[in-house]
């Protein structure tokens, strides 16, 4: 069952962050910072693209609801409702910490290290999400969706468990390329690369055993 307070919340992160933009788009200057490399290039654009960030996370909010009531397996959401609404919230806040990122970024540039505020954000989701995926029930919508995990609800919760672990240490190491030289950062995200790919991989391995098991 969905957690009514946890969906409000959900939407009041997504209008916070457009009423934010909304409030200081009339001081913000013509071009804005919109990409920045880890070398520290950044690359700006128009500012009313500042909208199209503060708006995915209301976008996202609609289709968190929408997309598990078309979903074929949508009475699995039942089984792990609370871990979906938790994560809808983590990824709200997430949206809501690059908008103000932007605007922080724009107003007073080098107040922040931004490839280093965004290595450690997205090694912190990536910690979270790992420690939630374990208990993702079988579905076409999120969690690691290969032909194998949606054909077998054993190999789904073995890929799933393998899934947590590779994601957990996946945002360890982007939390450790957070404080690494550049000329290192490229070896973790080759690592992250591969570290990720396993789950996949051992989907198939696992069907592959069960098949010749029946």
């Amino acid at each position: 069952m969905k957690n009514r307070k946890l969906r409000i919340l959900t939407y009041l992160l997504a209008l916070a962050g457009i009423l934010l933009t909304a409030a200081l788009y009339p001081i913000l200057p013509e071009q804005i910072p919109t990409n920045w490399n880890m070398d520290g290039t950044v690359t700006y654009g128009s500012r009313y693209t500042i909208f199209i960030t503060a708006g995915m996370g209301l976008l996202f909010a609609v289709l968190f609801d929408i997309l598990p009531k078309i979903d074929p397996r949508r009475k699995n959401y039942e089984k792990f409702g609370r871990f979906y609404d938790l994560f809808c919230v983590l990824m709200e806040i997430f949206m809501l910490m690059v908008n103000g990122v932007i605007i922080t970024e724009t107003l007073h540039p080098g107040t922040l290290s931004v490839p280093m505020f965004i290595l450690l954000s997205v090694g912190i989701l990536f910690v979270v999400i790992g420690n939630f995926m374990p208990k993702f029930k079988s579905n076409f919508y999120m969690g690691i969706k290969t032909p194998w995990t949606l054909s077998s609800d054993e190999v789904w919760r073995k890929t799933h468990r393998l899934g947590g672990r590779c994601f957990f240490l996946s945002g360890l190491l982007f939390i450790i390329c957070a404080f690494l030289p550049e000329s290192l950062i490229s070896l973790c995200v080759i690592a992250v690369l591969i570290v990720c790919f396993i789950p996949g991989l051992m989907s198939w391995i696992w069907w592959r055993q069960e098949q010749k098991n029946l």
